[in-house]
């Protein structure tokens, strides 16, 4: 029977066994947050960030779509000569009781092998990744102020915004607690100081020079250092 309010008939209200729908603003505990999120599966992306429910616009191709496709790529294309490693595509991270985004991309050493992240048993990331990239618009940015700081604080050591708009790549390196920019090399290389032969051309990134950025990183692969950081990783493990 419906519920009347001044005598009119009005909506069933929400039970006890009902779950409450999870909109842009919520503020949350971080287990109420996934208990809405986990209800809704036709939700393709939702956040947690400072306590507050972040629900992003639908993604557009040439803004988003594709560069996060080549990021990805360029991610993977390093997992594949580096063991010990691994790549996560828009999943979820458990940084803290306030916060629980869902990063772009994501690279992180496996825990068996020193990582600072892990993954739970009900397969959530839980602590800080070792890197995590986010695909955004400029530098107004959600990804460059309240993000920016809550993976400052949640001891992300690295972390890349690609400013699709603003055709710029930032890479900033944690030290001393505060982000610093990471500078390119004389070849206008970014070469990553947490992941050894990581190296990105941003200028064939920017360029959608998919081929080039991956001739870059493989040169960056076949490097001693890369080399010596695979077998770090392998005697990391036992």
């Amino acid at each position: 029977m419906n519920p009347t309010l001044n005598g009119l008939t009005g909506p069933p209200l929400p039970g006890d066994n009902d779950i409450p729908p999870l909109e842009p603003g919520d503020r949350l505990t971080r287990d109420e947050f996934e208990r809405r999120y986990e209800a809704r599966p036709h939700l393709r992306k939702a956040e947690l960030i400072e306590g507050v429910v972040f629900m992003p616009s639908p993604v557009r191709v040439f803004r988003h779509g594709q560069p996060q496709a080549d990021f990805i790529t360029w991610l993977g294309v390093y997992r594949a000569g580096t063991g010990g490693v691994k790549v996560a595509d828009n999943t979820t991270a458990r940084l803290d009781t306030d916060n629980e985004p869902q990063p772009d991309a994501m690279l992180f050493i496996e825990p068996d092998r020193g990582g600072q992240a892990r993954i739970s048993e009900d397969d959530y990331i839980e602590s800080a990744p070792e890197l995590v990239a986010e695909i955004s618009s400029s530098s107004a940015s959600f990804d460059l102020h309240t993000k920016f700081n809550v993976y400052r604080r949640c001891g992300v050591k690295e972390y890349i915004v690609w400013r699709v708009l603003d055709r710029a790549i930032d890479w900033f390196v944690l030290a001393a607690g505060a982000y610093q920019r990471l500078a390119p090399d004389a070849d206008g290389i970014f070469r990553s100081r947490t992941f050894p032969g990581l190296w990105l051309d941003p200028k064939a990134m920017l360029s959608g020079d998919l081929a080039h950025v991956l001739s870059v990183l493989q040169t960056g692969v076949a490097s001693p250092e890369h080399g010596q950081f695979v077998k770090r990783l392998e005697d990391a493990r036992g």
